[in-house]
């Protein structure tokens, strides 16, 4: 028996949970906790909402609310659409909880004195407008990689690089549209070079994994590991442990990965059994799978297996991490911000949760994106479960009750195509075997409904329609080889659909425990009863209505995405125009508080010798856009001067003035011409106007 641990990504509690969530993440962890328990292993499944961070602080602040209702909130609306879909998780933890904080701090700290992380002042983009720095998630730019725009200031979507936001060009404040300061902040960093060697060993031990995860965790390992911040400037998160952080949390891609084993000990001090967590985690024989969407990878394979390889305990590290892709809507990406999604809980309201679930596993984006919509969801429900799994039940069903008092018993011997037809299913149910346990949902569920294409081929080539007439115990056969399909088919199906398995093995008074070695065990007798539709129809009037709920509720989040997007440029607008106000006060302010020089005594003003002078000539000075060569006479004295009135006067204006003159300064050059004095001149907002006696005095006369 092989023992299991598997954790799924944690929600984010800030929002509901859509189909593209359980896609990606969920589903096919479900599907592969209830085969491994299927056949037999030992397999606790866990998992929690993710429940700090800057989403959840403004969305508190947005609804003059706190951070804690809601991620509440949240938390219960995700709970509850997972146990609608009929999930089967060992605990539903979140990370705000005390057991949480103690833990990822005493992380941080076994981190920290090991000489794993390190502090630095940096620059990081802060909001003027809404007063915070900004997480990296808030700035949006162009990728400084790629070139792409768009990108977050964490990662680029477009090539899949870590960014460090600062480097993003054309920033831009994602809350207000506005184009965020630069500015100095300390933050503390783990080391992630320190950790390469051991990472690249162990990571050398996973040539079974998924070939996009292998892929992407190489090629961010041959750029080489850099230096990654793993605190915030936020109110709302796990404080950082240290005396001089005030006012700093950890960052949530840090504390949120520890979740899975904080969740795990409150699994194990529900169940009376405190210390039972550590025959998970610290039992090497343990297997641990994550499963995560593609955006997950790099703190799944590198941040979080280097996080626990320094703890005092020798924590587990992942035994295999299968991203999936994405899951797209109605050939468009899944937009939260456009409420292009199918949300869970409203989906519920409508259709049973294992519909959901097969689609999503038949159509599972495990390889590359796949793509969800109504009509395909009415067509796998109609044409397959219906008209293949559910004709088949129906079929039997029905023809036990007409004609065999609803019961149905194994022949004593059975002819050699009705053996032939099990030893298929049970061939096939091999391969099913294979196919979960290398994660392969989609061709898991397209060899179940091959097991009840079998069936539905096998009563149609026996037709015991006619044979009961003449031969009765034939279609007695073909009844019982069928009922043995179905017996089958709802031990295999378990996984993807344990509601309606568990009503088909009702209906065929099925009472023992569900496991796969079942699979090889004959039964007797089947008593039908309580037969009812396994798979009822879906109309078009229900699918055209989904659909027209999903373009509405779109049509009016775009709307509203409008007016916000509009609010936030009326309020940049407003603020720059306050800015300005502000700007042109501290200038008037500066204007009539006018800054004075440091005193100086009379005798620094007496070696000071001011003269009245003539200007003979004027010309500009060649590549100078401000300079002017002057000649001017002082008594019998002619001197030549290089003033920076180019931009204030031309040379024709200036010729025959008489002008103030400092005539003792130390000549020096400019522009390779020789300055003899300087011409004294006031300056305002108009620009600069040289001082001129108020009459006509001789040139060399000395100001007094």
């Amino acid at each position: 028996m092989e023992k299991y641990l598997v954790t799924s990504a944690l929600p984010y509690a800030n929002g509901r949970l859509h189909i593209g969530h359980v896609a990606g993440a969920y589903l096919p962890a479900d599907i592969f906790v209830r085969f491994q328990k299927l056949i037999g292993n030992e397999a606790l499944y866990i998992c929690g909402t993710d429940e700090h961070g800057t989403p959840v602080a403004l969305k508190a602040e947005a609804e003059g609310t706190t951070p804690q209702a809601i991620v509440q909130r949240y938390h219960d609306s995700i709970k509850a659409s997972f146990e609608g879909l009929n999930f089967c998780f060992d605990n539903f933890s979140g990370t705000s909880r005390p057991q949480h904080r103690e833990l990822s701090q005493k992380f941080f700290l076994n981190l920290y004195e090991r000489g794993y992380i390190t502090q630095h002042t940096i620059k990081q983009h802060f909001c003027p407008v809404e007063n915070i720095f900004l997480a990296d998630r808030y700035v949006e730019g162009v990728c400084p990689h790629c070139g792409a725009a768009g990108a977050r200031g964490d990662q680029c979507d477009a090539c899949g690089k870590l960014i460090d936001a600062i480097t993003l060009a054309n920033p831009a404040c994602k809350l207000c549209g506005a184009a965020p300061e630069v500015r100095e902040t300390t933050h503390w960093y783990i080391d992630l070079p320190k950790f390469e060697p051991d990472l690249r060993a162990w990571l050398e031990t996973k040539s079974a994994w998924k070939d996009n995860v292998l892929n992407f965790i190489l090629s961010w390992l041959d750029q080489g590991l850099k230096e990654r911040s793993i605190t915030r400037d936020i109110s709302w998160g796990v404080p950082v442990p240290l005396p001089d952080a005030e006012g700093k949390v950890l960052y949530v891609w840090f504390d949120a990965p520890i979740g899975y084993i904080s969740s795990t000990i409150e699994w194990a001090e529900q169940r009376g059994e405190p210390d039972s967590w550590k025959d998970y985690w610290l039992d090497p024989q343990t297997k641990l799978v994550h499963f995560i969407g593609k955006d997950n990878i790099p703190f799944h394979t590198i941040i979080w297996p280097a996080v626990l390889m320094k703890q005092d305990d020798d924590y587990i590290l992942p035994h295999d991490v299968p991203a999936n892709e994405y899951l797209n809507l109605e050939g468009q990406k899944i937009s939260t911000s456009r409420d292009w999604a199918i949300w869970v809980e409203e989906y519920l309201k409508y259709f049973d949760g294992d519909l959901l679930r097969y689609v999503l596993a038949v159509n599972a984006p495990e390889t590359r994106d796949s793509d969800f919509s109504w009509s395909d969801f009415q067509a796998r429900v109609n044409s397959e479960l219906a008209n293949v799994l559910g004709n088949l039940a129906n079929r039997v069903f029905a023809f036990a009750a007409k004609f065999f008092d609803s019961g149905i018993s194994r022949p004593d011997q059975l002819d050699a195509e009705a053996q032939t037809t099990l030893d298929t299913a049970t061939a096939i149910c091999n391969e099913v075997r294979l196919s979960y346990q290398g994660y392969r949902v989609r061709r898991a569920v397209g060899l179940i409904m091959d097991i009840a294409r079998l069936g539905n081929k096998y009563f149609d080539e026996t037709a015991p329609w006619k044979s009961v007439k003449t031969e009765p115990e034939l279609a007695g056969q073909t009844l019982y080889v069928c009922a043995e399909l179905l017996r089958i088919i709802s031990i295999v199906f378990n996984p993807v659909l344990p509601h309606k398995m568990q009503v088909l093995r009702n209906m065929l008074s099925m009472v023992s425990a569900v496991s796969w070695e079942r699979i090889h065990e004959p039964c007797t007798h089947y008593q039908i009863q309580d037969v009812e539709p396994l798979f009822p129809k879906i109309d078009d009037a229900a699918i055209e209505e989904q659909t027209r709920l999903l373009i509405e509720q779109s049509k009016v989040a775009v709307e509203r995405r409008k007016a916000a997007e509009e609010a936030v440029r009326e309020k940049a607008a407003a603020q720059a125009c306050k800015d300005e106000l502000a700007a042109q006060a501290h200038k008037d302010e500066s204007a009539e508080q006018t800054q004075f020089k440091a005193e100086i005594e009379y005798d620094d003003f007496a070696r000071l010798d001011l003269r009245v002078v003539e200007v003979l000539t004027a010309e500009r000075v060649q590549k100078s856009k401000k300079l002017l060569r002057l000649e001017v006479k002082c008594g019998a004295e002619q001197r030549q001067v290089v003033a920076g009135l180019a931009k204030h006067y031309t040379p024709e204006q200036l010729i025959g003035r008489k002008v103030l003159m400092l005539a003792n300064l130390k000549p020096r050059k400019l522009m390779g011409l020789e300055s003899q004095g300087m011409i004294l001149a006031a300056e305002d907002d108009s620009g600069l106007a040289v001082l001129l006696p108020e009459r006509d005095v001789p040139d060399g006369s000395s100001v007094e």
